[in-house]
């Protein structure tokens, strides 16, 4: 972006901002030309609320994450079958970053549902501060589940896929 200043961006990312919450969006991306050099990248996502290490997962009723679809009362009734991250087969996130199912976009993905995988292949990359970690496997077997989507925040421990 050049120099020159936009008033007129703050409003609009503002106003992407209430598009998000009122539609019930996770999240927008937009890129604005003004020029041949002068353009504007916006990315405006919605935190994903996710079951973190400090506290008992299945018991609190929270805005839970896609992969707990039951009722909270179903999920305290049976925590094991409900929380993925207490799978045996669990992979779960070591940092907190953004994850990215493939090595650039465009290029296929790492594994989908159904890939075979060894021990220390790659998952999945975690970017976290601008250096991109490629996450191994822990186990050798099938990928059963995916439980985050390309570009999402996760946090430390949280569960991302099943491997069994």
């Amino acid at each position: 972006m050049s120099n020159k200043s936009h008033e007129s961006d703050v409003a609009f990312i503002k106003a992407l901002a209430e598009l998000l919450n009122e539609n019930d969006l996770t999240e927008l991306s937009v890129k604005r030309e003004y020029g041949d050099a002068d353009t504007l990248n916006v990315r405006v996502s919605r935190r994903n609320e996710t079951v973190t290490p400090h506290y008992a997962p299945p018991a609190a009723p929270a805005p839970g994450p896609a992969y707990t679809p039951a009722p909270s009362a179903v999920a305290a009734a049976t925590p094991a079958a409900e929380d993925p991250a207490s799978h045996p087969g669990a992979v779960t996130s070591p940092m907190v970053g953004t994850v990215y199912m493939q090595a650039e976009p465009g290029a296929p993905a790492f594994v989908s549902v159904g890939t075979q995988v060894s021990e220390g292949d790659t998952l999945l990359i975690i970017e976290a501060m601008k250096t991109m970690n490629h996450i191994p496997a822990t186990r050798g077997g099938t990928v059963k589940r995916i439980l985050i989507e390309d570009g999402a925040a996760v946090e430390y421990g949280a569960p991302l896929m099943i491997i069994e």
